[in-house]
Order: structure tokens, then C-alpha cells, then sequence
């Protein structure tokens, strides 16, 4: 059985910032300059579609699976030595579109996740297919679920009892819904007693929509380890492996938590 304990600390980079709207060079561009201050992190997390804005111009925008930004992610965790992690617009072997987070290893491999919640409010699942799969990626022993902004609002997918450390969330998360986001995010951590990440994006997009950042972390209490506000920039905060494990140890509440199963 894995003990938790021993594991090193987890070093996080969250990246928040402004995105230009529908430019990929001018957002990557912008990120390689960012990234630079990221350097010391073992994960590195920037915001959903962090090249283009969260968009509905799926066909016109979407990448090959091994794209430019497939590629410059893995320059980037090669350039950083650390994993190197948000979404994109993908158009998929299969020909479907999707919204896909790509983590990117320093040694070479590239993993993803697609995002299952699908905003039908902005018709998101007219223009993408959802994902069909949870995952779970390993960093310096870490166990790490990635999610992706909607999917914020439907506990079951996050659900994952003790198997997961960390919850991830890359989003495009609009200040009209700030309240949402900030109430959300401590609920998971609590119900998963699991550290929580979670990287928005500040400025206006190409629609007018406005949106306020909040990226932050929360520990397995929910109480904030970190907290950006409306800040653009890079901001780093260390993950205790040590100080999970205790808690876990003193309020196992996953002992009595419900089997299902999902389809």
C-alpha cells in the first residue's frame, strides 16, 4: 500500500492572465514569456483554451491531436523540467472536436483528458464531443484528476474518494458566476479530502464576457493555501503530502462513502 507520507512536496505554477481572442501565435507567444517565472514548479497549469478563449469556432480553431501547441507544451516541460498542463481546441483522429487538456511530461510523453460537461449554455455541446473517460495522471508519486471548468458543477465526476491527492480544474470561468466558482471549489476539496488547484482566466473576451480570475488552492479542509484574486501573472504554492496523510489518517470519512458506478 502506498504511503503518502513519504512523498515529497508538490510545487504548483498557476498561471492567470488575459487571453487574446482567437490568436494562437499571439497566446503563445505571451506564454513563453510568462513561463519563465514558472521555473522551480513540478506542475505548471495554465487556463482553459489558453490559445484561443473559450470559443464556439471549433471547426475554424481546432488543432491536430500533435499540433504547434502539442509541441510547444512539450518545449515548454522540457525547457521548465515540469510537467506543463492546460486545454485546447482539438480536432480528434476520429474527426470530432474536442475541448482537450494536454499534460506535458519534460521527458517527452503527452498525455490528455476531454472534458465531459459540456456548456450547453453557451452551446459548447453543439460544436464538441465530450469526453468519454475519467483519468488519472502520477507526478512525483502524486496521484492528479484533471477536470476541466464545467465539469466543476458535477460532483460525481470528481468524486474519487482517497485514490485522488490533487483535483484539477483549467477554466474560462465568467465573473458572473464568481460566487459559483469560489463556492464550488472548497466543496470538492472537502468532500474528496484532497488538495484542490484551480487556474482562471482574467480580462474580456472576444463576446464581451468579462471574467474575474479567482485562480486558487485549497487544502483537504478547504481552507486557501493561495488565493490570486484578479492578479495577472505567475503565482507558486508547495503541496504537503505529509499534512494529507495525517488528516487522512485522523477523519477517514472516505471509509463510509457510497459505491456507485458510473456510465
Amino acid at each position: 500500500m502506498r504511503d503518502l507520507s513519504l512523498l515529497p512536496n508538490l510545487n504548483l505554477a498557476l498561471v492567470q492572465t488575459t487571453l487574446v481572442w482567437h490568436d494562437c501565435q499571439a497566446n503563445l507567444a505571451h506564454f513563453d514569456e510568462l513561463l519563465t517565472q514558472a521555473k522551480g514548479a513540478d506542475l505548471v497549469i495554465l487556463p482553459e483554451m489558453f490559445t484561443t478563449g473559450f470559443t464556439m469556432e471549433s471547426e475554424t480553431l481546432a488543432e491536430p491531436e500533435a499540433g504547434i501547441t502539442a509541441h510547444w507544451l512539450l518545449e515548454q516541460a522540457k525547457r521548465l523540467d515540469a510537467v506543463v498542463t492546460g486545454s485546447i481546441i482539438v480536432r480528434a483522429e476520429d474527426g470530432t472536436h474536442r475541448n482537450r487538456l494536454l499534460w506535458a511530461r519534460p521527458d517527452g510523453e503527452l498525455l490528455h483528458y476531454d472534458k465531459r460537461h459540456l456548456f450547453r449554455m453557451a452551446g459548447e455541446h453543439e460544436h464538441y464531443s465530450p469526453g468519454e473517460r475519467q483519468v488519472q495522471f502520477e507526478l512525483k508519486g502524486w496521484r492528479i484528476r484533471p477536470l476541466i471548468c464545467y465539469d466543476l458543477r458535477f460532483p460525481v465526476w470528481s468524486r474519487s474518494a482517497q485514490d485522488t491527492d490533487l483535483l484539477l480544474y483549467t477554466a474560462n470561468w465568467p465573473g458572473a458566476r464568481r460566487q459559483h466558482w469560489n463556492r464550488l471549489l472548497p466543496a470538492r476539496a472537502i468532500e474528496n479530502l484532497c488538495y484542490v488547484a484551480a487556474v482562471n482566466r482574467v480580462g474580456t473576451d472576444g463576446k464581451g464576457f468579462a471574467y474575474t480570475g479567482d485562480s486558487q488552492v485549497l487544502d483537504f479542509q478547504g481552507e486557501s493555501l493561495l488565493n490570486i484574486g484578479e492578479a495577472d501573472g505567475v503565482f507558486h504554492v508547495s503541496l504537503s503530502a505529509e499534512g494529507l496523510a495525517a488528516y487522512r489518517e485522523k477523519f477517514p470519512a472516505y471509509l463510509d462513502a457510497d459505491t456507485f458506478e458510473i456510465r
